[in-house]
């Protein structure tokens, strides 16, 4: 019936869409769509060849066409998926546990996707003028780069908003890109409703010449992960599979409730696989109702985003941030390497474990568990996502230094063992109707009592025909059709 269908179709403000259009004139900015993001051979050939000298994160409006999962760093355009299939050796289980790589986008998270799909939407369809507004990105961290990143490639002003206890790395990245303004709000990584309080004093202060893309309630986020980020996911596992393999789980941080929308994608193409969700130990918000700080960068939570579909969400596991600080250490320093090959690592393996980021090994950390709570086999492939990579950490590996000192190969042993081999099936939840209707009611306290949403409105949430249309090709050829003729407007394509 496609009763929602309407909610996400942008109507089109021509006065305002007029200076966009100029400004991406004169800037030679050309932006691309949802199908090349899912599948760079229909870029132009033209665009190619301007995108391959690029470096990955340069300043080059062209690098909107690298927001994708098939760039290839050694040749500079394209290639298939970017995955790394984590060994049974690294595990402790039979079952495959595969992650999309993150590191090879441009701010080397996946994010900056997610803040492409917020952002663009509007600017197409003259919702926000990057003439006269800036743009305002609520974040625990990569949101807020990726947002910003984008923002400098499109030619518009940002905000960042993250708390102040993360990485120093986050910091000075934003910095060095032009981000407008930098606010750091008190608290750590589960402080989200700080971020919000800020955003509503930017709004009361500065009325329309702000405009909030607050990736909690943003439809754009989980849209752009069902249709990219799940199309990798299915593309690499139709490329891996072998005889008797089956499409066991999608497994995620719930965060933002972007990257958990790829498993909606999965499971309309594999009913029996399952959606699991991953949070910190120390703030179980899913799993315990729960609160708390934690140090798994990037998540967020204390509570449960606006675009989250609680309904199709089959598992919840809580990771204790200490599992992930460690094993941070051992994937790279010195003795955590030298540990590894004498336990019959190949180098390659160990060569790619930098592409784990802190919240990309609470990821795996999820899978393993998922699989051992479920009694998977080499014949159970789990897919996750490897947000970004140890890039954005190295001074969190340098006060593990200092707070238990440098690994030895013996230490080294005896911290994967324990927070990788050793790791159990506790703090898991299977949830059943009932419980994925608690974890949905939960947002009132946040969106209804807090951030003006309505009743009615949430309740819209739990209807299964609304993510259906939401996440309906329909929706993103809308998008794309915008898109296209906002580029025909600006004439540069045919140039």
């Amino acid at each position: 019936m496609a009763k929602y269908l309407n909610k996400f179709k942008l109507h089109v403000n021509e006065s305002v869409l007029k200076n966009t259009v100029e400004r991406a004139k004169s800037r030679n900015i050309i932006i691309p769509t949802y199908a090349q993001m899912k599948n760079p051979e229909l870029i132009p050939e033209s665009i190619k060849n301007e995108v391959k000298p690029l470096g990955l994160t340069e300043v080059n409006s062209r690098n909107l066409f690298r927001i994708s999962w098939k760039n290839n760093a050694k040749t500079g355009l394209y290639g298939d998926v970017n995955y790394f299939e984590i060994p049974s050796e690294i595990t402790g289980v039979k079952a495959r546990i595969i992650g999309l790589v993150g590191k090879y986008f441009p701010t080397g998270a996946h994010k900056v996707g997610a803040a492409f799909s917020c952002l663009v939407p509007r600017l197409v369809s003259g919702e926000f003028d990057p003439t006269k507004q800036k743009a305002v990105w609520p974040s625990t961290g990569n949101y807020c780069r990726g947002g910003a990143y984008d923002c400098a490639l499109l030619d518009s002003p940002a905000i960042a908003i993250l708390p102040q206890d993360m990485s120093a790395e986050r910091f000075k990245w934003l910095k060095d890109i032009g981000t407008s303004e930098i606010f750091a709000t008190p608290g750590c990584e589960s402080n989200v409703k700080e971020i919000y309080d800020k955003c509503h004093e930017l709004r009361k202060e500065r009325g329309n010449d702000v405009v909030i893309f607050n990736q909690f309630e943003e439809i754009g986020n989980p849209i752009w992960h069902y249709h990219v980020t799940g199309t990798a996911a299915l593309e690499v596992f139709e490329k891996v599979k072998k005889p008797g393999n089956r499409m066991s789980a999608w497994v995620s941080a719930t965060g933002s409730a972007g990257t958990i929308a790829a498993g909606d994608h999965i499971k309309d193409v594999h009913p029996h696989a399952k959606i699991v969700a991953s949070e910190a130990l120390q703030c179980p918000t899913l799993y315990n109702c729960g609160f708390g700080g934690h140090r798994i960068e990037g998540i967020g939570d204390k509570h449960i985003p606006w675009v989250h579909n609680a309904r199709n969400t089959d598992v919840v596991v809580a990771i204790d941030d200490e599992n992930c600080m460690r094993l941070l250490s051992v994937f790279n320093t010195p003795g955590g390497h030298e540990m590894l090959k004498k336990a019959g690592i190949k180098q390659e393996v160990i060569d790619q474990l930098s592409l784990m980021g802190i919240s990309s090994i609470s990821n795996v950390i999820s899978a393993v568990k998922t699989a051992k709570m479920f009694e998977m086999d080499e014949n159970d492939v789990l897919f996750t996502c490897l947000t970004d990579s140890a890039e954005m950490y190295l001074s969190r590996i340098a006060e593990q230094d200092e707070q238990h000192g440098k690994l030895t190969e013996s230490t080294a042993l005896a911290a994967f063992e324990r927070y990788m081999l050793g790791e159990g099936t506790q703090n898991m939840a299977e949830l059943t109707y009932f419980e994925r209707k608690r974890i949905h009611n939960f947002k009132y306290f946040t969106w209804v009592e807090q951030q003006g949403k309505t009743v009615e409105e949430l309740n819209e949430l739990w209807d299964p025909e609304f993510w259906a249309d939401a996440f309906s090709d329909e929706v993103v050829k809308h998008w794309d059709e915008l898109i296209v003729e906002f580029n025909n407007k600006t004439g540069l394509l045919k140039k």
